[in-house]
């Protein structure tokens, strides 16, 4: 039988349009899928900064199975990876995997471009998405305690005028993610699958309302502006279908999409994305089926990052991460529950890779946590925390005190960027 849990309720209401609705307070938009900016801050050194957020909760033991590890096929029955035959998981260290999906990773890993953080998580204890996400990118301890996004109070600590302040932090989609949202600078860009206010139009509005309201007439000019890079960049056209956010087409388009911003010399540096549809609690599949096609989706969009970032790949992180893990044992649908400890990829020219990050806890019984989960032994906040500690040169206090309030004793993880 399937073991349900209260707290995953939430599964059903965590509909688009409810959090659309709850993130889009205090936002401008102007017309659905028009590129919008609202102001930009500090910046540091030319580096490239993407968070891509894996929106419910992936199963970081499929992604990357330790099939090392001895209690790890009894654990996942029906789901299992293998490290030999036709369907056969890929390599990574010999005690961990990489789910077969994903060859593309692999070659990343294989060259040195790629880390993988396992038995990792926020602080976060419970198991609603909603909150989840929450705490993922607000940077806080708790859900519910800001409006503001760790992205967007990291541009605001860095130094005014530079490259990356100037330009702002890029949130793709309708509603940008609460990660990038605050008092710095966001533009906002989403694919272009209904058509696009023309320039023609976004002008004359500039000009009529240029005397009357100055505030508008400044975002129109910076809508322009987003226009005319994602234009250059061969980011346009009248594309109305496609699949959505948790496709692989729909990856890869918002993947170029924010390829072909961040990777522009007048473009934002820093950029956050989301993937929907990781909430696997039925027919999760093991090397073929629901999940495989959205890891392969995931790889396919890496891919895309790599090659539309080429110019600028040598200085690029790509940050990986999602709200929370997913329940050691398989359930009764042949699925997994909201659970605790999972895994996050980083990705880049600029990354320390081919290795794992891992303070493997075992999977026996008594190692798991509240008997269930994989227990998180990396802080995800940790982890980002060394890395734009290294591309951008912040200082210890500041991530403690501004970009991640509350965790002074929570020290970045050291040697994740050349």
């Amino acid at each position: 039988m399937a073991h349900h849990d209260d707290r995953d309720d939430d599964c059903e209401r965590m509909t688009p349009s409810r959090r659309a609705v709850l993130g889009a307070a205090g936002a401008l938009f102007a017309w659905s899928f028009m590129p919008k900016f609202a102001y930009a801050s500090a910046g540091s050194r030319d580096a490239r900064f993407l968070l891509v957020i894996l929106r419910g909760a992936l199963d970081g033991l499929s992604a990357v199975p330790p099939i090392g590890d001895p209690a790890y096929a009894g654990l996942r029955e029906g789901i299992a990876l293998a490290k030999d035959g036709a369907e056969a998981a890929l390599p990574l260290d010999g005690f961990f995997y990489l789910h077969p999906a994903m060859p593309n990773l692999a070659r990343l890993y294989a060259a040195g471009d790629a880390l993988i953080v396992h038995a990792a998580a926020t602080g976060y204890r419970e198991r609603s998405h909603f909150d989840g996400q929450d705490v993922l990118e607000s940077g806080q301890n708790g859900p519910g305690r800001t409006e503001s996004g760790w992205l967007n109070r990291m541009i605001a600590s860095l130094p005014a005028g530079d490259a990356v302040s100037r330009a702002g932090v890029l949130g793709v989609g309708v509603v940008p993610p609460l990660v990038v949202r605050g008092a710095a600078p966001v533009l906002g860009w989403a694919p272009p699958r209904m058509a696009r206010a023309g320039d023609d139009l976004l002008a004359r509005l500039g000009d009529l309302y240029g005397q009357r309201d100055p505030a508008l007439a400044r975002v129109l000019a910076e809508a322009l502006e987003t226009e005319r890079i994602a234009s250059r960049r061969g980011m346009q056209g009248d594309k109305k279908g496609g699949g959505g956010p948790d496709t692989a087409d729909g990856m890869r388009r918002i993947a170029e999409g924010a390829a072909g911003l961040v990777g522009a010399d007048d473009g934002p540096r820093i950029a956050a994305l989301a993937f929907e549809g990781w909430d696997t609690h039925a027919n999760e599949g093991g090397a073929k089926g629901r999940l495989a096609n959205l890891l392969g989706g995931l790889d396919g969009a890496l891919a895309v990052l790599e090659r539309g970032l080429a110019p600028v790949w040598k200085d690029s992180v790509v940050m990986v991460a999602t709200e929370f893990g997913r329940t050691a044992q398989v359930n009764g649908t042949v699925g997994t529950d909201h659970g605790t400890g999972t895994v996050a990829f980083l990705v880049g020219g600029a990354v320390r890779g081919g290795r794992m990050l891992a303070d493997w806890p075992g999977l026996r019984p008594e190692q798991l946590y509240e008997k269930r989960d994989l227990k998180p032994t990396t802080d995800i906040r940790a982890v980002a925390k060394g890395v734009v500690a290294d591309l951008f040169g912040l200082s210890g206090p500041v991530l403690a005190e501004k970009v991640f309030p509350g965790t002074a004793d929570l020290r970045p993880v050291q040697g994740l960027v050349t």
